[in-house]
């Protein structure tokens, strides 16, 4: 799956809605060469490695979701995609990309601002932001598990779900964070790799 069309098979979304994601996918591939907000090797298979990847997240979070906090967003992945979603499955949603690299947060504002996205960009590390709480915090590719907690932490509400995209060694990294963590998980199979999984995690609590 690489096109746009193939995409929207997959995914239910409305012309508008695509019309966004591939607004999105040019201003990446145009920004891509001079910024690496990709593995240049990823763009060939651009629309299944990374916006379905990002997209099958949105509908694992809590319906009446309004805060989404994204963690090391990068290139967007996944908070932009969330975000183009958003406007049309939960339009009262509002999502925080966290991204320390000023390159890629003033990428990340562009497409913002071009596709009329409701999102804003922190440019700050992670452990230096202390002044946001989400219902939902996102990362993809990003760190081990029990460092997403560690990183998670400042920002959960009593209620709030952490939905991260991890490989092969979930299970390892889910054993580890329990050494530090109690939580609830649950796992989905990823749609774009079988070796690949989804954690939905709630109740999370240092021990």
């Amino acid at each position: 799956m690489n096109s746009a069309s193939e995409f929207e098979k997959q995914v239910n979304v409305s012309r508008e809605t695509l019309a966004r994601l591939e607004a999105y996918a040019a201003l990446l591939c145009k920004w891509n060469p001079a910024i690496n907000l990709v593995a240049r090797s990823t763009l060939d298979d651009l629309w299944s490695r990374h916006m379905l990847d990002s997209a099958q997240i949105l509908s694992l979070a809590p319906k009446d979701t309004t805060s989404w906090v994204d963690l090391g967003s990068g290139g967007g992945f996944p908070g932009l995609v969330v975000a183009a979603m958003a406007l049309e499955t939960h339009p009262d949603l509002h999502v925080t990309l966290v991204e320390s690299d000023q390159r890629k947060s003033t990428f990340l504002r562009t497409v913002i601002r071009d596709l009329g996205l409701n999102a804003k960009v922190v440019s700050r590390r992670i452990e230096d932001v202390s002044d946001i709480q989400a219902q939902v915090i996102s990362a993809r590719a990003l760190a081990s598990l029990g460092q997403l907690f560690d990183w998670s932490e400042a920002f959960l509400l009593p209620k709030s779900v952490c939905i991260f995209l991890k490989g092969a060694t979930v299970e390892k990294e889910i054993r580890e964070a329990l050494a530090s963590w109690s939580f609830v998980a649950e796992k989905f199979t990823s749609k774009t790799d079988s070796q690949a999984t989804i954690l939905k995690i709630g109740e999370i609590q240092r021990v």
